[in-house]
């Protein structure tokens, strides 16, 4: 693929855009949540040498005590159940007792995530040998997918001449293996919590992820995580409440304090609630992003848009997996979804709105397509090519892609042709994504434009 040669070429050598820039290691939640959702893989290699794969990834764990319980480890061969314990250093598993605490007694294995020279003993409280992995830097940098860089200016960079001096059909080429190249990207990790978790869950994760936009994606993909959709289908109609109680947004005396219809609303999900907290409350709390949110985009209404999807379930699978596939179908299921209450609310504190508001926007639905659909669609579907892709039109820009715009066309004018699909938006986002993001020179030593001065057809 000449989209990957150009990258090899680009990034063959790092003294060529600046010093080594070190990576930032993610929070311990976030590890803990790529690593349940498969994305790392599941067989790596213990301290010792022993091969490990992670046959089942058990559960979160919703109290004290190790981060997931009733998993599964075949280490050489041989079968292993037990709980999995996520910390970001080896030192962890001491600094923070666990090597001293019962909780911590069927532990099986500890992951960590940075490499040292001192050696680890891992023990339990029984002084029982705990095995241990260390997953390679490079396995969870590709998990995470962490530009060295967290934005680019959004200023014209270099690229903008040569792609100026490239020809309609050539920069249309180049956005073509772009945009393949992120949709393989995109597929691959679709099909990773596929085979850990099942068809099912993966779709239920990554609608959540998409709900959650850039700054709850990950509460909201944990919250999917923690409640799994195998067991709420057990729920029945209590699904909404499950959500809602987990995700941590319902008391005892919350409606007591609320009035007219949030009043009764509150009542009922309380009310189912308490029947099933039992099962599934937990006491680890979600990392919600409040400030800063567009009032639309508050986590109640995306929480009640996860509950709405989740309680038409088998509907909403049969348009999103349907081969062929069909972005129009999917447009219009989501648009159709309807709530008596989120319709018309935007917060569980808000007055009612003036006109009524969807839970899930055409331009929101695009998106979810962009970002996970379309891309599985294109490696399982014959009949979806990148050309079907190229049809579906784009409704918004955000700030991310119209940094892209001003940093590779110079303004958002100049890129506008180049923006009107959501495969060309996706390219674009993916070339920022390898070259701007990754260069550390601010594009003063950047080998990309040169490189693009060789792109031909």
């Amino acid at each position: 693929m000449r989209y990957l040669r150009m990258m090899e070429e680009v990034w063959g050598s790092a003294s060529v855009v600046g010093e080594p820039v070190d990576y930032v290691l993610p929070d311990e939640l976030e590890l803990q949540s790529l690593w349940y959702a498969g994305a790392m893989g599941r067989d790596f290699s213990t301290v010792d040498g022993r091969q490990v794969r992670i046959v089942q990834f058990g559960e979160w764990n919703r109290g004290a005590g190790p981060d997931f319980h009733h998993a599964v480890i075949a280490v050489d061969g041989k079968e292993h159940a037990g709980a999995v314990e996520l910390d970001p250093h080896a030192a962890d598993w001491e600094n923070h007792g666990h090597g001293a605490n019962a909780d911590y007694r069927n532990v099986v294995l500890h992951v960590s995530f940075t490499h040292t020279e001192r050696e680890y003993f891992i023990r339990t409280d029984e002084h029982k040998a705990v095995m241990q992995v260390v997953v390679p830097t490079a396995v969870w940098q590709a998990a995470f997918a962490l530009p060295k860089r967290a934005v680019a200016m959004a200023v014209p960079g270099r690229c903008v001449k040569p792609l100026q001096g490239m020809s309609e059909v050539a920069v249309a080429d180049l956005l073509r293996e772009a945009a393949e190249h992120r949709g393989r990207l995109k597929a691959r990790n679709f099909l990773l919590t596929a085979e850990a978790h099942g068809r099912d869950e993966a779709l239920f994760q990554a609608v959540a992820v998409a709900l959650g936009y850039r700054s709850n994606a990950l509460a909201m993909r944990l919250l999917a995580q923690r409640s799994p959709l195998r067991m709420m289908k057990e729920a029945g109609s209590a699904v909404e409440a499950i959500l809602f109680g987990m995700a941590g947004f319902l008391s005892a005396d919350q409606h007591e304090r609320a009035s007219g219809e949030t009043r009764e609303y509150l009542r009922g999900l309380w009310e189912d609630w308490w029947k099933w907290r039992g099962v599934f409350l937990s006491k680890r709390e979600m990392p919600w992003v409040m400030r800063g949110q567009r009032p639309a985009n508050h986590p109640h209404r995306r929480v009640a848009a996860l509950a709405a999807i989740a309680s038409q379930w088998a509907g909403f699978r049969r348009v999103a997996m349907a081969r062929p596939f069909s972005a129009k179908r999917v447009v219009a299921f989501l648009e159709d979804l309807r709530h008596p209450f989120w319709n018309g609310h935007l917060t569980l504190a808000a007055a009612p709105t003036a006109a009524p508001v969807a839970l899930f926007g055409k331009s929101h639905a695009l998106e979810f397509i962009a970002n996970f659909l379309a891309p599985l669609a294109m490696q399982e579907d014959g009949n979806f090519s990148y050309e079907t892709f190229l049809r579906i039109k784009s409704t918004t820009r955000n700030e991310k892609l119209r940094r892209c715009a001003i940093r590779l066309f110079g303004s958002e004018a100049a890129a506008a042709p180049w923006m009107k699909s959501i495969a060309h938006q996706q390219a674009l986002l993916q070339l920022y994504h390898d070259f701007c993001l990754e260069d550390t020179s601010d594009c003063e030593r950047c080998p990309f434009p040169e490189q693009l001065t060789q792109w031909t057809v």
